[in-house]
């Protein structure tokens, strides 16, 4: 789920292991998408491949595109058709009958430019059914990030897009899309395996200057009055924007 112009790098195993709640929870997009066999269909920022074969297992024809090699190898692996690049600069025309993504735009800045690719992309009348990041994502996990950096006097290299039903709606439209349903969907999520291992997975890319290790403890224990039960569960603070868009 990496893209180009963002400091995150992936550890494909680690992803495949600390991130498998993310295709886990993608049923309500794949809901969205409605393939049909005989479609092709592109999954923008497909990671590992998981719901792209999910996608395929329907007999629809579907191409992975991610930036990340680590994760797309481990899509070939499941057999499935990839090709890397960056998702704000789409090089597609008239080619796919729908696009698909989850928890993929928002490593991906430029949503304009990553709309005006898509629509490219898209044949007429075809369907972009997206879930991302929304605004108001993981605030907390945000904030403390940001303290504890620059507690340390370091740059917290925060530069994700979590977009509101009003900004995404406008953006799309201004691509050429007509926006069938869009909303924004509070969705705590629980972490299995805590905190520490969440920031190590999807933020070990902020924290990649000298005391790396320190600093994930720091916002850990920062978080906790928040975040962890009195049990020691941990829960993320998810919203998700999702949202079902066509090209008329």
């Amino acid at each position: 789920m990496a893209e180009a112009g963002t400091p995150q790098a992936w550890d494909a195993k680690a992803y495949g292991t600390f991130g498998s709640f993310v295709p886990a929870l993608g049923q309500a997009v794949l809901d969205l998408l409605a393939p049909v066999a005989g479609e092709s269909i592109l999954d923008l920022g497909c990671g590992d491949g998981v719901l792209t074969a999910r996608i395929a297992e329907t007999g629809a024809d579907v191409l992975g595109h991610d930036a990340d090699a680590g994760l797309l190898a481990r899509a070939k692996e499941r057999g499935l058709a990839v090709r890397q690049g960056d998702g704000q600069a789409l090089d597609y025309d008239d080619a796919f009958d729908a696009v698909f993504s989850n928890a993929a735009l928002h490593w991906m800045p430029d949503h304009p430019a990553v709309y005006a690719g898509v629509y490219r992309a898209l044949k007429p009348g075809g369907r972009f059914a997206c879930e991302c990041g929304g605004f108001g994502n993981i605030a907390a996990i945000r904030t403390a990030i940001r303290a504890v950096a620059e507690r340390h006097g370091q740059d917290p290299i925060d530069r994700q897009n979590y977009p509101s039903v009003v900004r995404a709606t406008r953006e799309l439209e201004a691509a050429g899309f007509r926006v069938d349903a869009i909303a924004l969907n509070p969705r705590p999520t629980p972490l299995a395996d805590g905190m520490a291992a969440w920031l190590n997975t999807f933020r070990h890319g902020f924290f990649d200057q000298q005391g790396g290790a320190a600093m994930i403890a720091e916002t850990t224990e920062l978080l906790a009055p928040q975040l962890q039960d009195p049990d020691g569960n941990w829960t993320a603070d998810y919203v998700r924007l999702r949202f079902l868009a066509f090209k008329d």
